[in-house]
């Protein structure tokens, strides 16, 4: 895999014209891409002219950006100009294509890295599967039989498949986090309202979080600082100074480690459980704590995603009932009718839970848990089993996520070294609100001492 640190490097030195990486990018995607079903548009003659365009900033001894000529591409919820943005469903293919682009798209454009496409998702991104009945299922680029996981699972495993080192996805409910653990990278999802959400196809407001995939931390970490920086399109994006973490991704001295237990371990299984091993003796951590309240947060979860999102799509459920996938349908229909005093009480839920996470953080500065409870399944599996229980899969597989996600910490998916012939497993590295710089440099460190580490297929 060509990483990002790489291609600026070679593009930097004249090795390679960022047109000639361009070149590259594209024959691997042709090549590859037909059995893995990752795009679902390729934006090529766009790509050709930002190309260009660093390459005309070299020409002219001008200072290149930090991703200078960078390919990277989108989960096709993100708006592009001149694109239809699907969210992953056939309902969308009608509406004007978008006027502008993305927020984090242009941040991505201003830093010199170069769109090459839109990435497959599970319908309006409720799942956790990519198993797309209108567009086709992402394969897992270690198991074609498998899934790639969602619903950013066209993201994961662009990466996963070196298509290109870095991707955007979304996260509401585990959606970074499950593909990042199935396919094998690194991903990250920041703190509830760091990154605008301007431009993308919305979830659910309360819960819906934005972040990048990439094959290496340092990748992970260059493109989280070019996505850095408040928005006044988004209101619930904090007006934080940007707090760039690539230049030092060192772990702080004496940083305190725990692991989580309860929950995150009762819904592990041994693959999950050895993985958290792993970089718990890599971090030197040694003591298992619990977060209480982790069932009643991912109930919580549950509850506001199916009502927002319920109310979100109601007016068009009740006019193309048809176009809908059945998978999604179903639930955001009943979402659609839950009472708003479940809700309420939800939202108190999640504030519950919130403070008795800081309080962890009093004690810890780092939580280790598992991303997944199990490996990715195979593709058309209704149900998985953990532990002597079975789930189904595509509700189940943010069992160790949603808690995480309901009170909006950040986190850092990084892929843990699997057992000889194993599939891939990844562990989640959670902060204390707006962190991420700590999650970032513990995935470095477990990076560094061959503990994480991302594998081509």
């Amino acid at each position: 895999m060509t990483g990002t640190a790489s291609v600026v490097r070679q593009i930097r030195n004249g090795t390679h014209s960022a047109a000639a990486v361009l070149t590259q990018t594209k024959a691997r995607i042709d090549a590859l891409d037909p059995s893995l079903n990752c795009f679902t548009a390729k934006t090529y003659e766009r790509a050709s002219r930002e190309a260009a365009a660093v390459d005309a900033l070299r020409a002219a001894a001008q200072p290149l950006p930090p991703l200078a000529g960078v390919p990277f591409a989108v989960k096709n919820l993100f708006d592009i100009a001149g694109e239809v943005t699907l969210a992953g469903a056939r309902v969308n293919e009608s509406n004007a294509p978008a006027a502008a682009d993305a927020e984090l798209i242009a941040r991505m454009q201003k830093a010199g890295a170069v769109l090459v496409g839109a990435l497959n998702m599970d319908e309006h991104a409720y799942g956790f599967t990519t198993e797309n009945s209108h567009y086709g299922a992402t394969l897992n680029p270690h198991d074609h039989l498998r899934v790639a996981g969602g619903s950013s699972g066209g993201s994961a495993a662009a990466v996963a498949a070196g298509l290109v080192p870095l991707t955007l996805g979304s996260d509401t409910s585990g959606s970074i986090r499950v593909p990042a653990s199935f396919c094998g990278v690194f991903g990250l999802k920041p703190t509830y309202g760091r990154l605008p959400r301007s431009g993308s196809f919305p979830f659910v407001y309360s819960l819906d979080h934005l972040g990048p995939f990439a094959g290496t931390v340092t990748d992970l970490a260059a493109a989280y600082d070019a996505l850095q920086g408040p928005d006044p399109h988004d209101a619930a994006c904090a007006q934080r100074a940007v707090e760039p973490v690539s230049a030092a991704l060192a772990l702080p001295a004496g940083i305190r480690v725990g692991v989580l237990g309860g929950w995150f371990q009762d819904w592990a299984d041994d693959a999950a459980r050895r993985a958290v091993q792993l970089a718990a003796t890599a971090l030197s951590a040694t003591h298992t704590i619990e977060l209480k309240g982790a069932e009643a947060a991912r109930a919580a979860a549950f509850i506001i995603t199916g009502a927002e999102g319920g109310a979100l799509h109601r007016e068009r459920l009740s006019r193309q009932f048809d176009s809908f996938e059945p998978h999604s349908r179903a639930r955001l229909v009943a979402g659609s009718l839950i009472p708003a005093s479940w809700v309420v009480q939800a939202q108190r839920v999640r504030q519950q839970v919130y403070r008795e996470a800081l309080e962890l953080f009093d004690r810890f500065d780092l939580l280790i848990a598992a991303a997944t409870p199990v490996s990715a399944p195979l593709i058309g599996a209704d149900t998985f089993t953990v532990n002597g229980r079975s789930l189904p899969t595509r509700a189940g597989l943010g069992v160790l996520t949603q808690p995480i996600s309901c009170i909006g910490l950040p986190v850092c998916a990084a892929p843990i070294r699997p057992a000889s012939g194993g599939l891939p497993m990844g562990v989640q590295l959670i902060g204390a609100p707006w962190r991420e710089d700590v999650c970032l440099a513990a995935a470095r460190a477990l990076e560094r001492e061959g503990v994480a580490e991302v594998r081509l297929p």
